[in-house]
């Protein structure tokens, strides 16, 4: 099933690589390129970012840790930058100058790293603006119940270094991609790669759409005949701007698989794409059904949380774009209760007018940005604004209907009051759970 893929080059005994970022993708990169002999140099902007402990385990392995501010001197004569999936590359550009300079050092992706160290095991990668970890997710799940012995990482949660440092060895590797890693990959290449969907979304971060859609079809630049592209169907349009070699499968929503537990017409689309990306792998159709049979919501994504007086709690933290929202308010065919709010990544609010006007009986803002829905759904619904979720939750309980959905979707990011939506989505949780 493998095939032999051109790789980048391998960091060379004794040449500085710096890692910008000590979260822990970034310290799977400075351990592994340790192992390989390296001088290894960690930095981080956050002075608290390693405990004492980490810190110790990182020096006695002789990391260079350097925690605070960064300035140019720290990048001089690396070989190789390794910035954080959450650093645009652009952001090095202050520190590094012209990255296409001779000499210069070479910026890539922890994933591309972990990459070049792999024994040539089948890739199978999930990109998209929305629904990729439910994918990749439905896509392991799948691969196992024909099988195969899978590890399933990457943006998802356990980065690619952390597998190659393990030793073990898996059948086949899903992994989750974001855009960010993959403006940092040049030699990554899927034997099947999936992009579910492209709308607006980390343009606080990525110069413009164009920008950020050139980022998500780098999926496929190094695939040839022999590997598999699956795309949603509406990205016919853009893929024409793209050379893609590679076999392609366009997907749209699907009743193949009628026993699957997963709200949402989405997820029937989501359930497609990892059968086509699956069934590359030989997975069987029935083998894939129940895979799909026995898949619950994970975390934070429609997460049913609990009924209480006929009323249903939902959890849909990880709902950070506009796009998102619009799939969470298609998902129920009950009247909704909306809780929206946090650090506004940008979309247009105003398109799902018709949504908030047919589906949502109320809206509940919490922390920041409020002045953008408010703007957009003026006179649609009725909204007020509580300074933080737990208010907001209390608001709606007090006036939620039997047979109304109370619906956790911020359509944002969550830096204003947490540190993640796993933090957000866990607080939903723990004040649903106290209702009386």
């Amino acid at each position: 099933m493998a095939l032999e893929k051109t790789r980048g080059r391998r960091i060379q005994i004794g040449e500085l690589a710096v890692v910008v970022g000590a979260g822990r993708s970034g310290l799977a990169a400075a351990r592994l390129l340790s192992r390989e002999g390296a001088r290894v140099r960690l930095l981080d902007r956050n002075a608290d970012a390693l405990s004492t402990e980490q810190a110790a385990a990182l020096r006695k392995l002789g990391v260079d840790v350097r925690l605070g501010e960064h300035s140019p001197e720290q990048f001089e004569h690396a070989a190789f930058v390794v910035p954080s999936p959450g650093m645009p590359v652009a952001k090095l550009a202050r520190y590094l100058g012209d990255v296409t300079r001779p000499g210069a050092p070479e910026v890539l992706a922890e994933m591309e790293l972990a990459w070049r160290y792999l024994d040539d095991e089948p890739v199978l990668a999930v990109t998209g603006t929305s629904g990729k970890t439910t994918t990749a997710s439905l896509a392991a799940a799948m691969l196992q119940a024909q099988g195969y012995t899978v590890f399933l990482g990457g943006n998802i949660g356990t980065p690619l270094s952390e597998y190659v440092l393990s030793g073990r060895k898996a059948d086949v590797l899903v992994l989750e991609i974001s855009s960010f890693q993959l403006q940092a990959c040049s030699t990554f290449c899927p034997r099947a790669g999936v992009l579910l969907n492209i709308t607006p979304n980390h343009l606080d971060y990525h110069k413009d759409m164009a920008e950020y859609t050139e980022a998500k079809f780098r999926l496929f630049r190094c695939q040839d005949e022999g590997d598999l592209a699956v795309l949603g169907a509406d990205l016919h349009g853009p893929a024409q701007g793209f050379n893609l070699r590679a076999r392609r499968v366009w997907v749209r929503e699907s009743e193949r698989f009628p026993q699957g537990g997963l709200p949402g017409a989405h997820n029937k689309f989501n359930e497609e794409a990892a059968w086509q990306a699956c069934r590359f792998f030989g997975v069987s159709e029935a083998n894939a059904a129940r895979a799909v049979a026995r898949f619950k919501p994970l975390p934070h994504r429609l997460e049913l949380v609990r009924e209480r007086c006929g009323v249903l709690y939902v959890n849909d933290s990880k709902c950070t774009t506009v796009s998102s929202l619009k799939v969470a308010l298609q998902a129920f065919d009950r009247p909704l209760r909306l809780l929206c709010g946090g650090k506004f990544k940008g979309g247009d609010l105003a398109a799902l007018g018709g949504l908030i006007r047919e589906r949502v009986r109320e809206v509940a803002l919490f922390g920041a940005s409020r002045e953008y829905f408010e703007t957009a759904w003026q006179g649609l619904a009725p909204i007020s604004w509580h300074p933080v979720l737990e208010e907001a939750v209390r608001a709606l309980a007090a006036s939620a209907q039997e047979g109304d959905v109370v619906l956790l979707a911020p359509a944002t990011s969550s830096f204003d009051l947490y540190d993640n939506y796993m933090a957000r989505g866990d607080d939903f949780k723990r004040i649903v759970s106290k209702l009386a």
